[in-house]
């Protein structure tokens, strides 16, 4: 079984229409859609925004239906020039920009209890579905740490202090949290983000421009992947 979040309707909507033998249940708030998408037993589920609501979906999809991989889709802000709106950002790690114990002594960034900094994605589902990528899409495929926080991101300075610290390719509000839950219980896990903004001050304007075109992106390109896992 493989679980699927997107955080808004736009990241989901399209994955839903095309599952087979789909039937719905409510846990917690969140509507879990389970059937099969290229003959491939999926869950599919609208998470809501924040790390809050991304983690209790994906704890609730791991232990209710017993998945075995779970990837995080939609939309995200690009960090650097080559990094380009319509573009795809698959995880090879993901960090929480604003998980600060620093005033202790700490890194910045480091989870507590699990010790790290950045959470590796699973390198299996990374390379596949990089290598998918750029079978359909050719170019605009990019590979790197996504930083996730409870923030949306459209200031300039935030952003050079992001890829700064952290070196990450995209930031957005999820990603990191499903990650954290996923290494705690053993699960595989990638994340794949099309670039809806670039962060900057102009992702007001861009974000709702964008988004609609960039997230439907990213859930084509899981349906190229599915038969492969």
């Amino acid at each position: 079984m493989v679980g699927i979040i997107g955080a808004m309707d736009i990241e989901v909507e399209n994955l839903i229409l095309v599952m087979s033998d789909r039937k719905a249940e409510t846990i917690s708030g969140i509507v879990f859609h389970s059937g099969k998408i290229e003959n491939t037993d999926c869950v599919v589920a609208k998470c809501g925004v924040g790390k809050v609501a991304a983690a209790v979906c994906a704890q609730t999809m791991i232990l209710k239906y017993a998945t075995d991989a779970l990837i995080n889709v939609g939309v995200a802000g690009g960090i650097g020039k080559e990094i380009h709106i319509g573009d795809i950002v698959v995880s090879n790690g993901l960090v929480q920009h604003d998980m600060d114990t620093t005033a202790i002594g700490d890194e910045k960034g480091l989870i507590s209890g699990l010790n790290l900094v950045t959470i590796p994605a699973s390198k299996r589902l990374t390379e596949l579905v990089v290598s998918t990528a750029h079978n359909i899409y050719g170019k605009g495929v990019h590979v790197g740490v996504i930083a996730t926080g409870d923030q949306f991101i459209g200031d300039g300075e935030k952003l050079k202090e992001i890829a700064g610290v952290f070196g990450a390719s995209a930031c957005e509000m999820e990603g990191g949290s499903i990650a954290q839950v996923c290494y705690m219980n053993h699960t595989e896990f990638v994340v794949i983000r099309a670039i809806s903004d670039n962060a900057n001050e102009d992702a007001k304007v861009d974000f709702p421009a964008f988004a609609a075109a960039s997230a439907h992106k990213t859930t084509e390109l899981i349906q190229k992947v599915l038969p492969s896992m």
